[in-house]
């Protein structure tokens, strides 16, 4: 149970971290272009929304007391949320002849096409980060519910621990 935390914790931190450095280059990228009509900016508005949501719920999920594990519906949300940004994003750069988004040399420079293939790779990062935190609080719920069963089974019998008596099955009352 203590490494399910902590590996929650760290998914978390995970989350909070690349959801941040997306809102940055994406709040960078729109502080550039503010005279520009809106309706070009649509896909880097809807990034830096997805980003700021991700944002808060990783910071709300990061509280103590906050069970951290039935929250996996809402990462599971924010990895598709993430993903269609990453495909928003990757959809933009195409035209810009900053070639393939997968060729990462020289992405560490200044360019205009280093900022977006810096920010399409971390809405990556970010997607995965938050499809493993639904992952594993998926499976450490379901195994919880799979020790309740056992622990609540009726307990008769050769059938006890094993959930309840077949139908066809005599009452022992």
């Amino acid at each position: 149970m203590l490494a399910e935390d902590l590996f929650s914790f760290l998914l978390r931190i995970g989350e909070l971290i690349f959801s941040t450095i997306v809102a940055g280059i994406n709040g960078a990228y729109l502080h550039d272009i503010k005279g520009a009509p809106a309706w070009s900016k649509k896909r880097f508005i809807y990034t830096e929304v997805i980003a700021a949501i991700g944002i808060l719920f990783s910071l709300l999920f990061l509280i103590p007391f906050a069970s951290s594990f039935i929250h996996w519906p809402v990462d599971l949300l924010l990895f598709v949320g993430f993903m269609v940004a990453f495909g928003l994003l990757a959809n933009f750069i195409a035209p810009m002849n900053c070639g393939s988004i997968w060729n990462w040399h020289g992405i560490t420079g200044k360019g205009v096409c280093s900022r977006f293939k810096a920010d399409i790779a971390f809405c990556f990062l970010a997607s995965i980060v938050f499809l493993a935190s639904a992952i594993l609080g998926f499976m450490v719920i379901r195994r919880h519910r799979t020790r309740a069963t056992a622990v609540a089974g009726d307990g008769v019998g050769t059938n006890a621990g094993r959930g309840r008596r077949k139908w066809y099955r005599s009452s022992r009352v």
